[in-house]
């Protein structure tokens, strides 16, 4: 049975009321295979909390980078506080072994994992400020978030992959980058694209999205990660 008391130690915290913590990590598929279970799934809590982490995350960037614009603030929070980021704070504090999931839930992996990950870092999140308020969930985003900035800007994740490959590309290959759609499968309501990026006449990488846009940007990844640009 799950012991929220050493779930809060584990995660720096402390609650005066443990059943937050639990709602927090409690995803809506075991309340849906487990009827009898009494409590609520975390989706408000990641709502409150996605709410809290933005203004946290904002003033932090505010105070931190007083001489950019408004533009490169966007997307340095962006990068800062996305799925991915999320979810690798959420795995590093264990929060994967301590999530109620249905048994289907439980042997999702790789995008689908992320995002609950994701969504229950921000429902942690949430619960800390209900429980504790507004500088105790803030020291929490302190200790695993604002640390990945420096990484953030000097990676320039926040910029998009097609941005950062097509200047890549041009300072190394003196070309602009152009994309090619390669394949496109399924229904019109499931459709799957895949792009080929090139550089001139040769194929340099492919990605594959729900829509075009998408199938870009995992191409453009793809270059950037087979170039080492």
């Amino acid at each position: 049975m799950a012991d929220f008391n050493v779930y809060a130690q584990r995660l720096g915290l402390t609650f005066k009321d443990l059943d937050i913590l639990a709602e927090a990590l409690t995803h809506r598929s075991y309340l849906n295979e487990n009827r009898g279970v009494t409590g609520h799934h975390n989706e408000r809590l990641e709502f409150l909390g996605d709410a809290v982490l933005e203004l946290a995350a904002t003033r932090f960037l505010f105070e931190k980078f007083p001489e950019k614009p408004e533009g490169d603030l966007t997307a340095y929070r962006a990068a800062l506080v996305n799925t991915q980021s999320l979810s690798e704070s959420a795995e590093a504090l264990g929060v994967n072994d301590m999530l109620l999931l249905s048994k289907g839930e439980s042997r999702d992996t790789g995008r689908a994992r992320q995002i609950i990950l994701a969504n229950a870092f921000e429902a942690i999140i949430g619960a800390t400020y209900l429980d504790q308020g507004y500088e105790a969930a803030e020291r929490f985003i302190a200790a695993h978030i604002y640390p990945k900035i420096d990484a953030v800007v000097a990676s320039r994740s926040w910029q998009d992959a097609k941005s950062r490959f097509q200047e890549a590309a041009q300072e190394h290959k003196g070309v602009t980058p152009c994309y090619k759609t390669l394949r496109e499968e399924g229904p019109d309501h499931d459709k799957r694209f895949t792009v080929g990026v090139f550089l001139g006449a040769e194929q340099t990488a492919e990605g594959a999205g729900k829509s075009k846009q998408e199938a870009e940007q995992a191409a453009a990844r793809a270059a950037l990660d087979k170039t080492g640009w």
